[in-house]
């Protein structure tokens, strides 16, 4: 009797000892892609009409974000209808992440063209870190960090050079 529970305690402990737990891998899939659609328009809507319409090529929706190659973005739910077109683009929580050869318009004539650029529907600022065009008729504005706030019409910039024309009374 003895050797047999000597046996068991011996084989208990060569098994903790011995033998090791599986281990199981876990994958994390953080960025998982819902659908994908090619040549799409997108339109949203509130009780006072269209709101937002964006166009593109391509886009990807994930679960807080859509991505889109060939952004053509307007939104009209303020004063002015605003439209940008980029490259690529990020519509996430009413802000849109432009990315390459964006041309911003509004429908007043004011034009400003960038590489890089956060427009925020909410607020209607538009924000281009990098070198931009901004013109309106002959006025024409060449810069550096452009901040465009459409609703109180105000633009602030560093390393400007500025041609305009006065209107004569």
């Amino acid at each position: 009797m003895n050797y047999f529970f000597l046996f068991i305690s011996l084989s208990l402990l060569m098994i903790l000892f011995v033998f090791k737990p599986v281990e199981i891998k876990e994958n994390f899939f953080g960025d998982i892609e819902l659908f994908s659609i090619s040549s799409f328009t997108m339109y949203e809507f509130d009780p006072h009409g269209l709101i937002t319409l964006m166009n593109g090529s391509k886009a990807i929706k994930y679960s807080d974000r859509y991505s889109v190659d060939d952004i053509d973005y307007t939104d009209s739910s303020k004063e002015y209808v605003s439209n940008m077109k980029s490259k690529r683009g990020i519509y996430k929580d009413d802000i849109v992440y432009l990315d390459g050869n964006i041309v911003y318009t509004r429908e007043d004539g004011l034009t400003f063209k960038t590489q890089k650029a956060i427009y925020n529907k909410k607020t209607s600022i538009a924000i281009a870190d990098g070198d931009y065009l901004l013109y309106r008729d002959a006025n024409r504005v060449i810069g550096e960090g452009l901040h465009y706030n459409s609703a109180l019409e105000r633009v602030t910039s560093k390393n400007v050079t500025a041609k305009y024309q006065l209107k004569e009374r």
